[in-house]
């Protein structure tokens, strides 16, 4: 197969052509992997990042079209580029696609886009073998921030629906347009379960929403900025008790709400429930209560399954999510991660939060290359 040659820095476009080694690969050109490459430039180190979509900022333009951002926009942007426009406006996805595609053109550093990775192994010298669609490129480390959402989570019993029930993921999910007239049943009561089920009934569709509430931030996050940022960065983390409690709830898709809240979809007739959707009868969807739904529509916010069978050895703990330990894989020197969900706290998957975060693993970077360099032997 062929290789890949890191470009030339500064030229951040992509390429498929060349061969070489890289000191540090960078898998995922979204926030992550675009504040990784920004802290590493800025300590002098050589990097390359691989973007599977054609454009930085696809995965957020591929969202559904009313989405906005949860934190306002001065909590938005990425180390050295504040978010562009009122503090606080609540950016839309579009908006955050077009920061990030500006961001990674301001970067000294070499991108590939259109170019997946499909596979990480260990070499023999201790760094890795990637191969991609465009080539083979070996490196001394790998950061792997493609975030955790490679495929769309929902229940087997989906399968027994009535086939005359439109059912959309709500990362097929765009807007109203999509549902047929009728009852719409929203599954799942975090963020985005909330966002779809009000524009479900302002659109005039009797909507059931689904699923256990993990409470709400009770105020407007604009008004309590500060303390909701101190709490985020410094209470909800991996040092504190309430924090380490958190991880897992929020792993498995326990947020908060925080724009959209509970008195807005009251307000819009939305009929809450606390019941889980559970399984089918006669073709129906079902709560664990017993209630039977005869509805039209069924929208899964069940979000997504990590996948990281490509990464050999795999690191991969029992929640489905990478076995690390504040980034730095379990037993696999040199591979690290960013962006995770809670990884090293609420901050991490944020994309105002994720930039420190990539600057700790920006700095065990230049750690173990100080190390493998003072373990190579003197030139004689």
């Amino acid at each position: 197969m062929a290789s890949i040659e890191p470009l030339v820095p500064g030229t951040a476009r992509s390429t498929d052509q060349g061969g070489g080694r890289v000191e540090t690969a960078i898998v995922g050109g979204g926030q992550a992997g675009l504040a990784t490459a920004y802290w590493l430039a800025r300590a002098g180190r050589e990097c390359v990042v691989f973007e599977s979509r054609a454009r930085i900022g696809d995965q957020w333009r591929a969202r559904y079209d009313s989405l906005r951002l949860f934190t306002p926009a001065r909590a938005d942007g990425l180390p050295g580029t504040p978010f562009p426009g009122p503090g606080s406006a609540w950016p839309t996805g579009r908006q955050l696609a077009d920061y990030l595609e500006a961001y990674a053109g301001s970067l000294d550093v070499p991108i590939h886009r259109g170019v997946r990775v499909t596979s990480v192994d260990r070499d023999a010298d201790g760094g890795f073998v990637l191969e991609t669609t465009a080539g083979e490129l070996r490196a001394d480390n790998v950061v792997l921030a493609a975030g955790s959402d490679a495929a769309p989570k929902v229940p087997e019993f989906a399968a027994d629906l009535d086939p005359g029930i439109r059912q959309l993921h709500s990362s097929g999910y765009r807007n109203p347009a999509q549902l047929l007239p009728g009852p719409v049943l929203v599954v799942g009561a975090s963020q985005s379960g909330a966002d779809l089920a009000l524009e479900a009934a302002q659109a005039g569709h009797e909507t059931w929403l689904s699923g256990r509430h993990h409470g709400e931030i009770p105020v407007d996050e604009r008004i309590v900025g500060p303390i909701f940022w101190i709490a985020q960065n410094y209470v909800l983390t991996l040092k504190t008790p309430i924090g380490r409690k958190m991880r897992p709830v929020i792993r498995h898709g326990g947020s908060p709400l925080i724009r959209t809240k509970r008195a807005d979809l009251d307000a819009a007739g939305v009929r809450r429930t606390q019941s889980r959707t559970v399984g089918s009868s006669g073709g129906l969807p079902q709560l664990d209560d017993g209630t039977v739904l005869d509805v039209a529509n069924v929208l899964w916010c069940t979000g997504y399954r990590p996948d990281y069978s490509y990464v050999r050895p795999a690191t991969v703990g029992a929640d489905g999510f990478p076995a690390e330990t504040l980034g730095l894989a379990d037993g696999v020197p040199g591979l690290f991660y960013v962006g995770l969900l809670f990884q090293r706290g609420f901050y991490s998957h944020l994309v105002g939060g994720v930039g420190r975060d990539a600057r700790f693993i920006a700095d065990r970077i230049a750690e173990r290359a100080a190390e493998r360099t003072a373990a190579r032997p003197a030139t004689p």
